[in-house]
């Protein structure tokens, strides 16, 4: 099955700070984990890769920097607890407001997950409902399942739709 990935649609500025060597920390194993985290307190920029694969960074990191630039197949947050000493995924989400992953994304993060041994939730713990207004081009996160535009009051519609180039 083909999955939808996503190209960065935030700032131009932010995708500047693209360097070679500053990607996201790739995470195939729970060892890869322990070798870059120590005890993680807060939230991380995670992004999974066209491979299938998480990278992870600092949560002050932009999502596009962790990608290298690329489309990915999800982004988010995530926050890592340990449980009877073992690393899990105790928060999870899309929230990406530079490449604005919609909610289906979420096979592709567990995926990842599975595949590097971690533990995780069934789905996002927090899922960001992501639409770009037909009428006036703007960014909107759908909260309560009120698809209107707090920008013009255009009705949004209930399909992903920030990327009209996606695949």
């Amino acid at each position: 099955m083909r999955r939808r990935s996503y190209r960065y649609v935030g700032p131009p500025e932010l995708a500047a700070l693209v360097r070679p060597d500053a990607e996201g920390r790739l995470i195939r194993s729970v060892a890869d984990l322990d070798d870059w985290a120590g005890e993680p307190a807060e939230p991380v920029t995670f992004v999974v890769d066209l491979d299938g694969l998480l990278r992870v960074a600092s949560r002050r990191s932009e999502h596009v920097v962790c990608a290298g630039g690329r489309r990915v197949l999800s982004a988010g947050e995530m926050r890592f607890s340990r449980e009877a000493g073992h690393w899990v995924v105790a928060e999870v989400s899309n929230q990406s407001t530079g490449y604005c992953p919609d909610t289906s994304s979420w096979p592709a993060v567990a995926e990842a997950l599975d595949r590097a041994g971690l533990a995780h939730p069934p789905g996002f713990t927090h899922a960001v409902v992501f639409r770009g207004c037909p009428r006036c081009r703007e960014l909107n996160i759908v909260r309560e399942d009120d698809f209107v535009c707090v920008f013009c009051e255009a009705d949004l519609p209930e399909a992903w739709n920030v990327d009209p180039l996606a695949d």
